[in-house]
């Protein structure tokens, strides 16, 4: 099975941003309507199917994932 992204992380705060195929796949923050937890992965365009990357508690791990992905735009899903 083809991974989604590269799984080898860098200790680096100045690294390049991880690359994920964003014509198969696109960014999304899951949003629990009942306990407003919320998780970042990406969501297949072709299967629907959500790969959850990191649990976001706050603004400063919202930043982190979408800084360590070279993402601007999240699309909120509930």
């Amino acid at each position: 099975m083809k991974s989604l992204f590269s799984t080898k992380k860098s200790k680096h705060k100045n690294s390049l941003p991880i690359d994920f195929d964003r014509k198969l796949y696109k960014p999304v923050l899951k949003c629990s309507i009942c306990t407003g937890e919320q998780v970042a992965g990406f969501k297949n365009l072709a299967t629907g199917k959500f790969e959850e990357v990191m649990l976001i508690r706050n603004e400063r791990e919202l930043a982190l994932f979408k800084e360590q992905f070279g993402i601007s735009d999240l699309g909120k899903e509930y």
